[in-house]
């Protein structure tokens, strides 16, 4: 692998598989945490509507730019970045990589095609309402980082939505989309010193090679609320939900890693993980249980999600924090220890055989940490996870007195 910064201060790298398929993707460190002074969900509909045309295409001919390639063009908005990526055959990497840097340097926002892009994010916005579960972790989200701008919708509101313009649309790209807030990545079959100066052509030609800073590079992080409810809502559904959790480690601190074990040992994905072991394998009270551990710049929020019938609600929580205790008051056996930290290095050397999930791991890491850590260190940091760590991390992840809940019935 090659990484760098192009002299305009993008970041990439670039890994050459052994597949005829190419990945390439743009991420942009530009999320719903900086709409400050912009209609809320202004980022999600600026991943929506770049694809509306640039100075050079129509909204046709970019959405058919790659279809008749046989590739795929994809986006998607997060709290903290807004990342476009393609997927094409080896040899229209070029076609592929030129279209995302246009898509980010050139978009137009054309007025017509802004307003019938608006009935399609006010659909999204309230098909979230038949779809509990989905919804319960977002408004979760929302009530625990309230008054922070982690706290903000990430689909914003239909209001809100309404009332973009595509002039504020540009103005939005026009501070946010600089090279120095970039990262662009390619995982392909072609030898990584021509994809390299393939990105560092593409970075001259659409932002020169003058250093570009962005404006609100400099803000002053706003400081994590500590915000503790219980709250029940009945919205007259068929199973309940539930969201239990609170902060959790941000992507900066020491112990991030051991809380990504211990949420898979927890609730992870395998059927063995302890909540899925009892909950639905043993007792079958739930339709689902996971814990989720997501990470920003400033902090963090771990979650135990659940859906089940009303009246095995009690006993399902009951059961959650008989396991969350037993995790807090006695240390793991080291031989359980060693089984979680095979199982979870398992899980993630299955994951980065997708060159695709590679492809935007590496631009999360660059964005996050300017470099992209290597997989054997991050193997050595779960293999010296101790239990000591392990106990003290659940202990206070989950300390009583800082858990927040939310119920929907």
């Amino acid at each position: 692998m090659i990484s760098g910064k192009t002299g305009c201060g993008l970041s990439y790298a670039v890994r050459r598989s052994s597949s005829s398929v190419a990945f390439c993707s743009l991420s942009v460190r530009c999320g719903t945490r900086d709409e400050e002074g912009f209609h809320s969900g202004i980022a999600h509909f600026t991943e929506h509507t770049i694809f509306k045309g640039t100075a050079h295409k129509s909204a046709s001919v970019i959405n058919s730019y790659l279809d008749r390639l046989g590739g795929e063009l994809n986006a998607y908005t997060t709290k903290e970045e807004i990342v476009f990526h393609a997927t094409v055959l080896k040899e229209d990497l070029p076609k592929a990589a030129g279209l995302l840097f246009e898509l980010a340097t050139e978009a137009s926002f054309p007025d017509r095609e802004i307003e019938t892009e608006k009935g399609v994010v006010i659909d999204e916005i309230n098909s979230y309402k038949d779809s509990p579960a989905d919804d319960i972790y977002d408004k979760f989200e929302e009530a625990l980082f309230e008054g922070h701008p982690l706290g903000r919708p990430i689909l914003g509101t239909a209001s809100s939505v309404r009332a973009i313009t595509s002039e504020e649309l540009r103005t939005f790209v026009k501070e946010n989309f600089t090279p120095d807030r970039m990262a662009f990545c390619i995982v392909a079959n072609i030898d990584e010193k021509k994809l390299e100066a393939q990105v560092n052509s593409l970075s001259d030609k659409h932002f020169g090679t003058q250093s570009l800073l962005s404006a609100n590079e400099t803000k002053a992080p706003v400081g994590i609320p500590c915000n503790i409810f219980d709250r029940t809502v009945n919205r007259r559904s068929h199973e309940v939900n539930a969201v239990l959790g609170g902060l959790a480690p941000s992507l900066y601190s020491e112990d991030r890693i051991v809380s990504v074990l211990l949420a898979n040992i927890l609730g992870g994905p395998a059927s063995n993980s302890i909540l899925n072991s009892v909950l639905r394998e043993k007792n079958g009270w739930v339709y689902g249980v996971e814990c989720a551990f997501t990470q920003y710049r400033d902090s963090g929020i771990m979650t135990i999600s659940i859906g089940c019938e009303k009246e095995n609600l009690d006993k399902c929580f009951r059961e959650i924090f008989k396991a969350i205790h037993k995790l807090q008051d006695k240390a793991m056996s080291e031989r359980r220890l060693k089984a979680a930290k095979k199982q979870l290095l398992g899980q993630l050397a299955i994951s980065s055989e997708s060159n695709e999930s590679q492809c935007l791991s590496m631009g999360k890491s660059l964005l996050a940490y300017g470099r992209v850590a290597s997989s054997e260190e991050n193997c050595r940091i779960i293999k010296s996870i101790t239990t000591a760590e392990l106990q003290e991390c659940a202990r206070r992840i989950f300390a009583e007195e800082s858990l927040s809940r939310l119920i929907f019935l």
